[in-house]
């Protein structure tokens, strides 16, 4: 097989996750209670793709065709058979093909997408560098302790991709336009985007 792909279960989620975003997840159903152990016990990721059509839960959805892999950071069970997840996003991915396992649980041959390259920030798009800095400060002056931060290290303010996928986050995108943000391979055109956007509702 080529190195490039990799067999993956498959979350479909209402949310888009970004490479180096936190993702925190409620788990209930039995097949994905069977997909988190299972990816525990390999140390495995999972993957997560939006929903295009069906729901979260019940009947397995129809899903985008790039998606983000999710690594479990930490876990707890507050209540019996419910699983609180913190998930971090890692490598982005096509999927290729995919099947639906007799209990629901999708699983796809995926094939990954590079990661972002160190890009720095442009001076015209600048901007957005001294916002995410802001949010940054914020965010540690309100949660001291790393794991409880909506923003996982680490922190990367002068890379054009990690301040475009943060703001992505943070900002009040309809999800299809998170997804596209998300599926953009050249970073520097994702944060000009971002930028757009911040100067339209005059955030910058």
């Amino acid at each position: 097989m080529n190195a490039s792909l990799v067999t993956l279960p498959i979350f479909p989620l209402g949310t888009v996750l970004f490479p180096g975003g936190v993702l925190p997840l409620r788990i209930f159903e039995v097949r994905y209670m069977d997909m988190v152990r299972e990816c525990m016990n390999r140390s495995h990721p999972f993957g997560v793709c939006l929903i295009t059509q069906g729901r979260e839960v019940g009947t397995p959805a129809d899903h985008e065709s790039t998606g983000c892999m999710a690594r479990i950071d930490d876990w707890d069970m507050t209540e019996p058979g419910v699983l609180q997840l913190r998930t971090v996003g890692t490598s982005r991915f096509t999927v290729i093909e995919r099947s639906v396992e007799a209990n629901g649980l999708i699983r796809a041959t995926v094939e990954l997408i590079e990661d972002d390259p160190e890009v720095p920030v442009p001076a015209e798009l600048a901007a957005c560098s001294v916002l995410i800095r802001r949010v940054i400060d914020d965010i540690c002056a309100r949660e001291p302790e790393p794991a409880r931060r909506i923003l996982a290290e680490p922190y990367s303010p002068d890379a054009a991709g990690w301040i475009a996928n943060r703001l992505a986050e943070l900002l009040p995108l309809s999800m299809p336009s998170r997804h596209m943000l998300m599926a953009l391979t050249d970073p520097l055109r994702r944060l000009a985007l971002i930028h757009e956007i911040l100067q339209r509702e005059q955030v910058i």
